[in-house]
């Protein structure tokens, strides 16, 4: 099976730049959606970044308003590791951030919006995103 594992992260003040990485293995089925997704304490889990890896619109992002501009995604196509460089973190970007990836989903269209505690790649067709990370901790001091 697929498996994530992120690294990268860490405490910086307000202003600060991280980028964190997620490392991809036991690929046998192409991912078509692999985005990041972060959740704070006593929030809901929520979408952050996605970028489609596989398929006619490869290399398209999708990111939440909170963060365009600041945050941007990217990917090895070689090794499917997926990264998010993150600049002028603010304190409200503090969460636990987690590795998401879509594997083997076809052409769907890669959302990044999470509802009752799921998350979806296709919220329409009832798509989630089926492999995840274990996570990384994000801290931004004021």
């Amino acid at each position: 099976q697929v498996q994530l594992v992120e690294s990268g992260g860490g405490s910086v003040q307000s202003g600060g730049s991280l980028r964190l990485s997620c490392a991809a293995s036991g690929y046998t089925y192409s991912s078509y959606c692999m985005g990041w997704f972060r959740q704070a304490p006593g929030k809901e889990r929520e979408g952050v970044a996605i970028i489609v890896g596989d398929g006619g619109t490869a290399g398209r992002t999708i990111y939440a308003d909170s963060v365009k501009g600041r945050f941007a995604i990217s990917q090895d196509n070689a090794t499917k590791a997926a990264y998010l460089h993150m600049n002028n973190l603010q304190p409200e970007d503090t969460a636990m951030y987690y590795c998401a990836a879509l594997v083997g989903g076809g052409n769907w269209v890669c959302e990044i919006g999470c509802d009752g505690g799921n998350c979806y790649a296709n919220f329409a067709l009832g798509v989630k995103y089926n492999r995840w990370g274990q996570g990384t901790q994000v801290t931004v001091t004021s």
